[in-house]
């Protein structure tokens, strides 16, 4: 798809680089599997315990020092920043939110490593990631653990939960540091041709929050040019996967809460306190 005029594009363009630490939340998606809910209200503005979701992360990461943030849109995008700015009227104020546009831009979501890459001119160098419609209240974003990965050799660090009754296979396997660790290297197990130490390695889920480098959205690991100018959509995982097969990518563990509030069935759990 062909790029906006220069007068039609979102802030990516006109706004300068936020200085660390930052994070981008991810708001975009349809939520198809919410409806009839998300007919009408984007799912990370759906409320869990009185609170929006997508708030419950805003609250996180302010309470953690995170004051500059990005949030990308396109399904009711509009809703987005209407609530946000009237929600978080200090953290607007000190120019700690900004939109990346994508339904405004193109019309639709640009999927994780789509809209993580049109909206990388707004962020550092290392920023958080953290999916707006998951619900994990307590989840620290812990300065020291950004310090630790901006020194190291990583692409990514992701946090990894214990696989949840709806997805029972996991996303990635954990080769720990030490036995019984819980941290150590995600790791790539294919559906076909696994090695038996691939086989092996315990399975986990990807609880969706990470820390990045700006580094993985360039080649050789992403295809994207630089700003995503054509609205290419492409999944983060195809990324994550090719770093991982490079050995660029750390895992941590987190035994915390955490709800993928996927469904109607699963909100109505969470909010009657039975997740």
């Amino acid at each position: 798809m062909n790029a906006l005029p220069a007068e039609h594009r979102s802030q990516v363009h006109s706004q300068p680089r936020l200085s660390s630490p930052a994070a981008m939340l991810l708001a975009a998606g349809r939520g198809s599997r919410m409806r009839p809910l998300t007919d009408t209200t984007p799912k990370p503005l759906l409320a869990v315990q009185g609170r929006a979701l997508l708030d419950w992360h805003v609250a996180a990461l302010q309470r953690d020092g995170v004051q500059q943030l990005v949030v990308n849109t396109a399904w009711l995008g509009e809703q987005i920043p209407a609530h946000l700015n009237a929600a978080w009227p200090a953290l607007v104020a000190a120019g700690g939110l900004r939109y990346s546009q994508e339904g405004e831009d193109f019309g639709q979501a640009l999927e994780t490593a789509g809209g993580i890459a049109r909206a990388l001119p707004l962020l550092p160098p290392v920023f958080w990631l953290a999916a707006g419609d998951v619900f994990a209240p307590d989840f620290v974003f812990d300065a020291a653990a950004a310090q630790a990965f901006a020194a190291s050799d990583d692409l990514a660090h992701l946090w990894l939960v214990p696989n949840p009754v709806q997805h029972p296979q996991g996303d990635f396997g954990l080769r720990e540091s030490a036995p019984g660790s819980d941290s150590g290297r995600a790791v790539n197990v294919p559906k076909e041709g696994a090695t038996a130490e691939q086989a092996a390695l315990p399975r986990y889920t990807y609880s969706t929050i990470a820390l990045l480098k700006a580094e993985l959205f360039g080649q050789p690991w992403c295809d994207i040019p630089a700003g995503n100018p054509q609205g290419i959509a492409m999944p983060l995982v195809l990324l994550l996967r090719r770093a991982m097969d490079a050995g660029r990518v750390g895992a941590s563990i987190y035994r915390g809460q955490w709800v993928d509030v996927g469904t109607p069935e699963r909100l109505a759990q969470l909010n009657q306190g039975q997740a």
